[in-house]
């Protein structure tokens, strides 16, 4: 729209809620967008890089506390306080410390980019929420204790984004499994765990051609062992993606330190003396001991 407009501070051209985030549309023009960014206290999320040519992205802090992590340094922003991204190489990992809301001005209209994939995500979360809200909590730890691990292994920025996205999304796929094996309160017969080992396969199908795309392998393979004894594909070794190995790990720890209904968790202790136990067969030593370092460190 041309010519001159006055708007009120609860007014916006299109607003995208979800959980922990929303992302409201002021103005546009020329190509140029200007919009608010709000996101709730610890949610990690990255500033991404752009294939479609030159890119200008301009935050300003105008509510709250955030941290900006790159190229292993990490910085702590409040009020008053600005960032801005010229044609990223690597992504930006951003947690608030605080709920936060961020001024946004893009020299590309990226909101419909944006939104779309906001409402993407927002839908899945749901339907596994509907689903089964252990699988839901599950995911979001897991993503956490894969990142903590990909950084004590030093697994560059671009990578550490994919990680986080596979770790949160790995069991999607259990959306497709019926709710009297998914939600069945004693243990599984074989062949109803047949049917449970579908899911990663399922899973892959399901964000096949969407902006989750580049996740495919690990949730596919996150079930995989390096001795070849996983599903769905009895990879083995270096064929499964460090990424899948690292979130393969993190899986079975935070599987193992909650409570399900036909078992108590294990101890934090007993779960990592579990894991170092098959280190070597099932699980990869190096991304064990990492996981071991993180938590003498106090990171998970």
């Amino acid at each position: 729209m041309e010519g001159f407009k006055v708007c009120k501070s609860n007014e916006a051209i299109e607003t995208v809620v979800q959980k922990n985030s929303s992302l409201s549309l002021l103005a546009h023009g020329d190509g140029v967008e200007i919009s608010v960014y709000e996101l709730k206290s610890g949610v990690v999320t990255f500033l991404d890089t752009f294939a479609g040519g030159d890119l200008l992205e301009f935050y300003y802090v105008i509510e709250g506390k955030i941290s900006c992590n790159f190229s292993d340094e990490e910085v702590h922003l409040g009020h008053g306080d600005y960032f801005y991204a010229h044609n990223l190489k690597a992504p930006v990992e951003l947690k608030p410390q605080t709920d936060v809301k961020l001024l946004h001005i893009s020299s590309r209209p990226l909101f419909k980019h944006i939104s779309k994939n906001i409402s993407v995500m927002k839908s899945i979360l749901s339907q596994v929420e509907i689903k089964d809200s252990y699988t839901h909590g599950h995911g979001k730890r897991v993503r956490d204790v894969s990142l903590a691990i990909a950084r004590k292994l030093g697994v560059p920025p671009e990578k550490q984004e994919n990680i986080a996205m596979g770790a949160l999304f790995h069991d999607i796929g259990k959306i497709e499994i019926e709710d009297s094996i998914l939600k069945k309160p004693s243990r599984l017969t074989k062949e109803e765990f047949e049917r449970i080992k579908l899911h990663p396969v399922f899973g892959c199908q399901m964000v096949k051609n969407s902006f989750l795309e580049d996740t495919h392998d690990i949730i596919r393979h996150h079930h995989e062992r390096v001795n070849g004894s996983g599903y769905p594909d009895g990879l083995k070794g270096d064929e499964v993606s460090l990424e899948a190995r690292i979130v393969a790990v993190a899986d079975s720890f935070d599987a193992m330190t909650s409570r399900r209904p036909y078992r108590d968790a294990m101890s934090c202790k007993g779960a990592l003396e579990e894991l170092k136990s098959q280190a070597g067969t099932q699980y990869d030593p190096e991304i064990v001991n990492a996981l071991e370092s993180c938590i003498r460190e106090g990171l998970v």
